[in-house]
């Protein structure tokens, strides 16, 4: 594990939980002195961590900021570079152009897991983070299914469930239910604390979930949003668009009804999506169709719960 912070340090935690031999590097000696008291074999040194990977043959995962990704890469394509590498980044896209710059000797299989809080850091981790949460494991043309399979794996067994995507899809999707979130809080955020203290001493439940990620530490938040600018601009010219037509009809009108009845029927979707009745779907493994078939059951919402052999099983509304 490269990187101990919330995601790195929590699934150093799961992944030991479940019975897996691990070991992490980090440059933060805080963390690495922390997990260490913790009982985890972990280093400030991230050559030595990875040339045990090579010997050992391990899956290498990142779990760093996009802004420390390439040096991070290029030290792995040094020192492992026929290892198993994964990484657990908000962006898909610019993980894979790193990989293919600076380790493309590499059986890389991308993924993002959709969990988190907004702290940070080793001592904000938690081994059962990943419970129940949605895990996208990245299927491009050329990956390898075995190697994607061992990645899932992991995935599943630390208790997620796992949503396989090209990663185009991905950052286009979590553009909007998570970069631009961090974005509208961001503004929600200040517009609020501009209210001075009689704003601050009636904010309630609106203004405290609607800023909650506001709280993140701001180089990670500018990491994954400015990371993801190609998908992200365009999502959030729709937002923009949106506002702009709220706010002509509240200044012609005085009315907002287009804008508040398309948000709760938004979020009547959302409900009914968690609550559809799934059927079940098997995609072999050794198909030549395979890469499609788990693509196209990612995005069509579907999930993988288990694989078995060379059959992923899961299902999809």
């Amino acid at each position: 594990m490269i990187g101990l912070g919330l995601i790195g340090g929590s699934l150093l935690r799961a992944a030991a939980a479940v019975g897996r031999e691990v070991w992490g590097a980090t440059e933060s000696e805080a963390d690495a002195a922390a997990a260490a008291a913790d009982g985890f074999d972990t280093t400030t040194d991230l050559g030595s961590a990875l040339r045990k990977a090579a010997e050992r043959d391990a899956m290498v995962v990142l779990a760093v900021p996009l802004t420390a990704l390439d040096e991070v890469v290029r030290k792995v394509g040094q020192h492992a570079p026929n290892c198993l590498l994964t990484d657990v980044t908000s962006v898909k896209s610019a993980v894979r152009a790193s990989v293919l710059a600076f380790a493309p000797e590499t059986r890389f299989v991308g993924g993002h897991p959709m969990a988190g809080t907004a702290e940070s850091g080793w001592r904000a981790g938690n081994s059962a983070l990943f419970g129940g949460a949605a895990w996208v494991v990245c299927v491009e043309d050329d990956t390898d299914l075995d190697a994607w399979a061992e990645v899932a794996r992991l995935a599943l067994d630390v208790g997620a469930h796992v949503v396989p995507l090209g990663s185009e899809a991905h950052d286009e999707a979590v553009a909007r239910i998570s970069h631009l979130p961090h974005l509208l809080a961001a503004v929600l955020a200040t517009v609020g604390a501009q209210g001075g203290p009689l704003a601050m001493a009636l904010a309630a439940g609106s203004y405290t979930d609607g800023t909650r990620v506001a709280g993140t530490r701001p180089e990670l938040v500018r990491a994954m949003t400015e990371g993801n600018r190609d998908a992200l601009l365009p999502v959030l010219d729709e937002a923009l668009g949106r506002l702009g037509a709220m706010r002509g009809s509240l200044a012609s009108t005085g009315g907002l009804a287009a804008t508040i009845t398309a948000g709760h029927e938004g979020m009547q979707a959302f409900a009914q999506a968690r609550e559809a009745t799934p059927a079940g779907v098997r995609v072999n493994l050794d198909a030549p169709d395979a890469r499609d078939g788990l693509r196209g059951l990612g995005e069509r919402g579907g999930r993988i719960t288990s694989i078995a052999d060379d059959t992923a099983i899961g299902e999809v509304a």
